[in-house]
């Protein structure tokens, strides 16, 4: 067999059809194309197909046509039930923020739940791990007894989720210790803002804060065939009211200048952006016909991403993120991710370490500064 081309690797599954199939060129299947090739390449094989097959295929994307907009009506029927359930679940929030807020104290309780019993396997882990936690534990704040209410309910929340507690920046804690609920609102039109409610503080008057995102479901007809269900395209803040001084989305910095002639020196002073978590109430605007830099597209995608993720799990379930029932795996997809990519170095460049990404592959982040 030929060596491969210049600048291809061939996998090791690759190998095993050849060995299993001599004489066939694994270079050639589709699977083993990246996306761009491989579907100029089907394209290609279709158009070499005798007329009536091509015909017989036009029919089937004609019927998948009719079942994507089948498929678009579901999902908007999909959205007006989430929007009538929100009815029946706000009381149940409510209840939540009374307790985390202390205006209620709970009389003492049984679980209604049964504990997931440990095998043999995670209880080896837990004791190996042990030493560690009680370490970590030691270092843990500790809540007075007499407490009012669960003290920073949901700074915990964000700190014990990673896609969050990348947003969260130390000098936006004593901001963040004053968030009491966050909350969703489904408005009219497909769209809906995230409430963020605040306890009165030293940064800003607001006592809400709000983000609102606005979805799509449509088929498309310039792409029809790319459609994958309700969309966010669109995201829109608010305006936050610092106190004076006190805006944590800049800061200060000074520096020196020298005058030229007489040598004098003069201090200057002024304000630049820095990452925080209140970027978040800040995106970048998307214009109506024109087409965004792809600093601002990767910060928006990683904001619809967030957006989506606040929605769906943390507002509804941010109790067991407090208490780790439900734990992110974004460690483990890393890893996985990892060992499953093929990246090229020279020879006198060091590899990323296990679990690493290779360098360029920063995902930004919406409380990264926008102009940065």
């Amino acid at each position: 067999m030929d060596a491969p081309p210049e600048g291809t690797v061939e996998s090791e599954s690759c190998n095993e059809i050849e060995d299993e199939k001599s004489g066939s060129d694994c270079q050639s299947m589709p699977a083993y194309m990246n996306s761009v090739l491989r579907r100029q390449f089907l394209q290609q094989m279709v158009k070499t197909l005798p007329p009536a097959v091509q015909n017989r295929i036009t029919a089937l994307k004609n019927l998948q046509l009719e079942h994507l907009q089948i498929e678009a009506d579901f999902f908007e029927e999909v959205y007006k039930l989430e929007r009538s359930y929100q009815l029946k679940y706000q009381p149940l929030f409510d209840k939540r923020k009374e307790i985390i807020e202390g205006t209620v104290d709970p009389e003492t309780q049984k679980p209604n739940w049964k504990e997931p019993e440990l095998n043999s396997e995670d209880k080896a882990d837990l004791d190996n791990i042990d030493e560690h936690l009680q370490d970590a534990l030691k270092g843990y704040k500790k809540i007075p007894k007499d407490a009012k209410g669960i003290p920073e309910f949901w700074l915990t929340v964000f700190r014990n989720t990673a896609i969050l507690s990348e947003m969260v920046q130390p000098h936006d804690e004593p901001a963040m210790r004053k968030l009491t609920d966050i909350t969703i609102k489904y408005d009219s039109g497909h769209s809906y803002t995230l409430e963020f409610h605040f306890d009165k503080n030293e940064f800003f008057t607001n006592t809400v804060l709000t983000k609102q995102y606005v979805l799509k479901s449509t088929v498309d007809p310039e792409d029809p065939f790319a459609f994958e269900g309700p969309e966010i395209y669109k995201c829109t803040g608010c305006t936050i009211n610092w106190e004076k001084k006190m805006n944590l989305t800049v800061k200060t910095i000074r520096k020196k200048q020298k005058h030229k002639e007489r040598g004098a020196v003069r201090t200057i002073v002024k304000q630049v952006p820095t990452d925080s978590f209140f970027n978040f109430f800040n995106p970048p605007e998307v214009p109506a016909d024109e087409e965004i830099d792809d600093d601002s597209q990767q910060i928006l995608a990683t904001d619809f991403e967030i957006g989506h993720f606040l929605r769906a799990r943390i507002i509804p379930k941010a109790v067991l993120y407090f208490t780790g029932d439900i734990v992110d795996d974004e460690d483990d997809e890393d890893e996985e991710e990892f060992e499953g990519e093929d990246d090229d170095y020279d020879d006198d460049e060091e590899p990323p370490a296990k679990g690493q990404k290779a360098p360029g592959n920063k995902k930004q982040s919406p409380n990264d500064c926008p102009n940065q």
